[in-house]
């Protein structure tokens, strides 16, 4: 049986949030659901999911967006990996990363969480950090501004501009991370 691989993207509900900084990981998400060409469907873990393939013969997927708020991501990525028999090293999770430029990405599997909460319930609700990171930079918040105000703001209009090409590119990273393997995938987007 082909394994499945469960891709959290990492951000917050409601409409206020939509376009933040801290979405960038759900919007991640919504890129790769629509290329699959699906729509997200109430699951009873506390999160929003699609199931498919990714590409012809791709490799099976399930992409969710907890349906709570960033800090309790780990309850519904817990619950969906045991749902669907997911283990640790096929769960990837897609966030933002004050401390990469923005424009720019990096992955991983394993390591700290930063002082990202998410990832940091991630963890503890998972029983391990080895589960794999797309980390989407957002850049450092200018001057003396608060960390946490800094990433509940909307991408400026020069940020918006580039958004696009950056979610795809990140898309492409889960996707070669699926179907390449973790240094492929850091070869090919960490060199840019």
């Amino acid at each position: 049986m082909a394994e499945t691989w469960l891709v959290m993207g990492l951000g917050n509900p409601g409409p206020q949030y939509v376009n933040t900084r801290h979405n960038v990981g759900q919007m991640v998400v919504d890129t790769l659901a629509r290329s699959m060409q699906a729509s997200f469907k109430r699951h009873k873990t506390g999160a929003v999911v699609v199931e498919g393939r990714l590409g012809i013969g791709g490799p099976r997927v399930v992409l969710a967006k907890s349906t709570g708020y960033m800090n309790t991501s780990g309850g519904p990525a817990s619950a969906l990996a045991k749902f669907y028999e997911v283990d640790p090293d096929h769960v990837i999770a897609v966030h933002d990363e004050i401390d990469i430029p923005f424009d720019t990405l990096k992955l991983k599997q394993g390591g700290g969480e930063g002082g990202h909460n998410g990832l940091r319930d991630i963890s503890k609700a998972l029983g391990t950090k080895g589960y794999l990171r797309v980390r989407v930079g957002v850049g450092r918040p200018p001057g003396r501004m608060d960390t946490a105000d800094y990433v509940l703001k909307n991408f400026s209009s020069a940020e918006a501009k580039q958004l696009p090409a950056l979610l795809e590119d990140s898309a492409d990273a889960v996707e070669l991370v699926m179907t390449q393997g973790l240094t492929a995938a850091q070869q090919k987007f960490h060199a840019r």
